[in-house]
């Protein structure tokens, strides 16, 4: 733990070097694995030399990934006392049936429990990630999953589809047919119950997955929908800064090797094309809260829009997307199928 601390640390000089001038920081995320299992000090370490190489906004938006089991009253305390001043908790269902599933080590009990915990320790600004479509999840199991997370003093929830991953343990139940996956019209359906259930009590929906009370929107979320750059540091973390993407090697010890002897730890890198910027950009917004045409207009031009134009019109005439005041965005029906829709433009 002590010598990848030092390496983070060498990695954020050597890249405040190149783009610390002019930029200020208005996000700082702790994610990926469990961030939450280190100390305070640890991370509070992490938090000042970021302070001491760049400008960060006094008003930063500074979040900690954690899970149940992983964090108690005092750690959480904690952490707010060193800085971190959002929290997102990884929740995936408050249905132990469902948890014991999912390989969780926390129960329901414990995930409320962390939930109240968080607010106690002075944490405003949290969020809870959820997961549906689960195998032989109802939609009353999902419903009683959403009633849950709103009874608790939660600010943004995210709902994530569950998708299977090659090399898990519950692709290979999916292959040896122990496992059955829902069909994606039921995933839809599920989907579209979120929203709705969501938007009417209090959370907007801003991006695909994520739905906030007012005021609570995830900084570090819009940042990259609305394709801005960010900087990432450690094992695995992927960049991107001046129309350029990055990554770092994966594996701990190519990693401090790597550091100690370039200052980086840089395995591959994609410079985008001018196309390739256009459609991250339009894919991007329409994700999000939706695309400004007037924007695209001065980024890149009339191209993309007369293209597309009368697609665009068909899927208005559809109800899969809204166009008010220059802003194409989609509809909850559209939000459902968004990646087949994104596929289909020029």
């Amino acid at each position: 733990m002590s010598s990848y601390l030092s390496s983070i640390k060498k990695e954020i000089e050597f890249f405040a070097k190149k783009y610390s001038t002019d930029r200020k920081i208005i996000s700082i995320f702790f994610g990926g694995g469990t961030p939450s299992f280190m100390e305070p000090g640890y991370i509070s370490e992490i938090i000042e030399h970021i302070k001491e190489n760049f400008s960060v906004n006094e008003d930063a938006e500074i979040t900690l990934e954690t899970n149940p089991g992983t964090v108690d009253i005092k750690k959480l305390t904690e952490f707010r006392k060193v800085g971190i001043n959002r929290i997102s908790i990884g929740i995936q269902s408050f249905n132990d049936d469902e948890l014991k599933f999912l390989t969780r080590i926390h129960n329901s009990q414990t995930a409320v429990r962390t939930v109240l915990n968080s607010a106690e320790a002075g944490f405003e600004n949290n969020n809870v990630d959820l997961i549906f479509n689960l195998p032989g999840q109802t939609k009353n199991k999902w419903k009683n999953n959403l009633e849950r997370a709103i009874s608790l003093p939660v600010k943004h929830i995210s709902a994530y589809s569950l998708i299977l991953e090659k090399g898990t343990i519950l692709n290979k139940m999916v292959l040896d047919g122990k496992v059955k996956m829902q069909n994606e019209d039921y995933d839809a359906e599920l989907y579209e119950l979120t929203i709705d259930f969501l938007c009417k009590n209090g959370f907007a929906q801003y991006e695909v997955s994520n739905f906030a009370k007012d005021g609570f929107e995830c900084n570090h979320n819009n940042a990259y929908w609305r394709h801005k750059d960010y900087l990432s540091f450690g094992t695995s973390a992927h960049s991107f800064a001046d129309g350029k993407r990055w990554w770092n090697y994966s594996a701990l010890n190519f990693y401090n090797a790597a550091v100690e002897s370039n200052g980086h730890a840089v395995i591959g890198e994609e410079v985008l094309s001018g196309n390739e910027k256009l459609n991250e950009y339009v894919m991007l917004a329409l994700r999000s809260k939706g695309l400004d045409l007037t924007e695209l207009k001065n980024y890149f031009g009339n191209e993309w829009l007369i293209k597309n134009r009368k697609y665009l019109d068909q899927l208005k005439e559809k109800k899969f997307l809204r166009e008010k005041n220059n802003l194409v965005s989609f509809t909850p029906q559209g939000y459902a199928v968004c990646d087949e829709i994104l596929r289909k433009f020029n």
